[in-house]
């Protein structure tokens, strides 16, 4: 699995709930770039759109190599492939409890197709996000302590 592209800053943002992997519609001058590495994942997310998933706001640089007629948009929507079941189960989830869809990981399996890790997420709040960096601190110092005491 090699992973090209990855949201920390949903980590740092969002309680995950649960992880899902969906496929991803792409065009060839898309599978190229991403080959190459050209993905970011910061501000991305996903929808579900009359009863299918959208990721949107991801950006897929342009290669100088790719053809004028096959280029794609940088940030356009992207489908992604999920059982039915799978999808009207999020889509409860979203609706009624209030959860959002976030990108995770863009990467290429064992097969190379292109899939993306999506999570249900539940929001954090300023004092969430205060105390996880103040666990990182800390045992960011434990951490020092033990490797200065030797």
């Amino acid at each position: 699995m090699k992973i090209i592209a990855r949201n920390k800053k949903a980590l740092f943002d969002y309680h995950i709930i649960e992880r899902f992997e969906a496929g991803i519609v792409l065009k060839g001058s898309e599978v190229v770039a991403l080959r190459a590495g050209r993905a970011n994942l910061k501000d991305s997310f996903v929808r579900i759109i009359r009863g299918e998933l959208f990721l949107l706001n991801a950006h897929i640089s342009l290669l100088s190599t790719t053809h004028s007629f096959y280029k794609h948009e940088e940030r356009g929507s992207r489908k992604l492939l999920m059982h039915r079941k799978q999808i009207d189960k999020l889509l409860g989830k979203v609706s009624v409890e209030g959860y959002t869809l976030v990108a995770l990981d863009l990467y290429f399996n064992a097969k190379n197709k292109a899939k993306l890790t999506l999570a249900l997420a539940k929001g954090k709040t300023l004092h969430d996000k205060r105390e996880v960096l103040k666990k990182k601190q800390v045992d960011l110092e434990a951490k020092i302590a033990m490797k200065n005491y030797k």
